[in-house]
This record gives structure tokens, C-alpha cells and sequence, in this order.
């Protein structure tokens, strides 16, 4: 069974409808044939400003970018450790 995939613009018209307008998530989550679980999951990425959600993104992205650094380093530091 595979998974409907939905476009960014559509779930963030689903979450104004719910925060904007104040349906109820089960409601809106019915009306558009989604899982509630999905909607709130919706709600609780896209209810923050465009710039806000990127500003986490980039922030993530260099959370994981030094910790890709940090376990690099820290395997060279050990294998100079053992030599």
C-alpha cells in the first residue's frame, strides 16, 4: 500500500483552515481525507511563519553538519590516541 503524497501548498492550507479560520482538526482532517495525526503533524511545522521554519531549518542543518564534524575529529583524535 503506498502512502499519498501531499504537496507542501496543500498542507499548509490545511493547517490555516484549522488555525486561521478555527475549524476543528478532526473536521478539516476528515474533509480532506487525511489522518488527524497527519494534520497535527502539519500544524506543528507549517503554524510558524515561512521565515521562522526556515530559520529552524537552518539551524538543523548546522546542528548536522558540526556533528558530522565533531564525529569525524573525534575518530581522528582516536585513532592518533592509539598510535
Amino acid at each position: 500500500m503506498s502512502r499519498q503524497r501531499y504537496t507542501e501548498e496543500f498542507k499548509i492550507e490545511a493547517v490555516k483552515q484549522v488555525t486561521e479560520r478555527g475549524h476543528p482538526v478532526a473536521e478539516v482532517a476528515a474533509r480532506l481525507g487525511v489522518s488527524g495525526y497527519s494534520l497535527y503533524q502539519w500544524i506543528k511545522r507549517y503554524a510558524k511563519p515561512a521565515e521562522h521554519r526556515q530559520q529552524e531549518g537552518d539551524l538543523q542543518a548546522e546542528n548536522r553538519r558540526l556533528k558530522a564534524e565533531l564525529l569525524r575529529v573525534s575518530g581522528e583524535r582516536d585513532i592518533l590516541k592509539n598510535h
